[in-house]
């Protein structure tokens, strides 16, 4: 765990273990935001819920990690759960993380699952060297500041989903495979996974801006007013990527048809050509004899048979390239 607390004119910051837990703060009017990292240990958990007077159900949802974004007015306290994501740039997957946040009257408490590293460092930052408003307003601007970047993270994933769905564009149009429609499925599947992990975002984010719990200041509303429209904002990024995938698939397919149907052409006007020349290998292929058939053949005893027959076959196959050209036909 670690503890940071901070007013307009003081800071301090530092680091708990197990089992023990922060004290009180000495300063009554200091903003105190207890951030744990990892949830394995529950007994941890249970003693902040009791000593900062947590609802049950709260902290059984803080333990619980498959909840979907929501928020929770308990009139003392406001609940609020959303998801960290982060791009794995070694395996080309968005990893999720839990993360809960609870809101009392000069406290906040945020609980996540103990992945290595967080987006919060910024917001460290701001408030140990004094940047920005941070230290001039309450508990509730935090709050609004460490759903802004979580928020602002987002970005940044649909950014790296937007240059893979880019270069799948590309190769489908240069080169379109199997394994490029594969990536599409993929990319498809990955949408799907920040969608359903930011989809319910704008219904908590509209429910804190609606300024119901007295708790949420009313110079923080105009704050959370834009974190909404940034919510918005990454939903309307979001579908747009996904049409934009729906219509590469309907290209892969497309493009794979059209090189089947050049690859079919080609291999039509082979075999075309080569129609009138096996006719002509067939008829001087067979093994009558002249001088019983009361037909006769003097191209097969004629010294200049043999080429002249080539000489024939080559013309046809020239005539029928040049007629296929003329008609564009390849």
């Amino acid at each position: 765990m670690s503890v940071i607390e901070y007013d307009k004119g003081w800071f301090t910051a530092k680091g708990i273990t197990a089992p023990g837990l922060p004290l009180e703060s000495k300063r009554k009017a200091a903003v105190r935001w207890i951030d744990v990292e990892g949830l394995h240990q529950v007994d941890i958990i249970r003693n902040l819920g009791i000593r900062h007077s947590i609802h049950a159900l709260v902290q059984e949802d803080i333990l619980q990690t498959a909840q979907r974004p929501k928020i929770e007015d308990y009139g003392d306290h406001v609940f609020v759960v959303l998801k960290m994501l982060r791009y794995n740039q070694k395996t080309l997957a968005v990893e999720s993380e839990q993360v809960s946040i609870v809101l009392r009257k000069n406290i906040v408490l945020t609980f996540q699952e103990g992945f290595e590293g967080d987006v919060f460092d910024s917001i460290r930052h701001r408030i140990r060297n004094d940047r920005g408003l941070i230290r001039s307003l309450g508990p509730d601007y935090l709050v609004y500041s460490l759903m802004d970047a979580i928020v602002d993270q987002y970005f940044v994933i649909l950014e790296e989903l937007g240059e893979r769905i880019e270069l799948a564009e590309k190769q489908i149009i240069e080169n379109p495979t199997t394994k490029v429609l594969q990536e599409v499925q993929r990319l498809k599947h990955e949408l799907l996974f920040v969608r359903k992990s930011i989809w319910s975002l704008r219904e908590v984010v509209a429910q804190l801006e609606r300024g119901d719990s007295s708790l949420i200041r009313r110079q923080t509303i105009a704050y959370l007013r834009d974190l909404h429209d940034h919510v918005i904002t990454t939903m309307e990024t979001l579908e747009g990527y996904r049409e934009t995938l729906s219509g590469l698939v309907d290209l892969a397919m497309s493009s794979m048809s059209n090189r089947m149907n050049e690859v079919m052409k080609t291999l039509t006007v082979i075999a075309t050509i080569f129609i009138p020349l096996t006719f002509i290998a067939g008829v001087y292929g067979m093994n009558f004899d002249a001088a019983l058939s009361p037909w006769n053949m003097p191209e097969l005893k004629w010294r200049f048979g043999y080429p002249a027959i080539l000489i024939v076959m080559g013309l046809v196959s020239l005539t029928m390239l040049m007629y296929f050209r003329r008609k564009k036909w390849f």
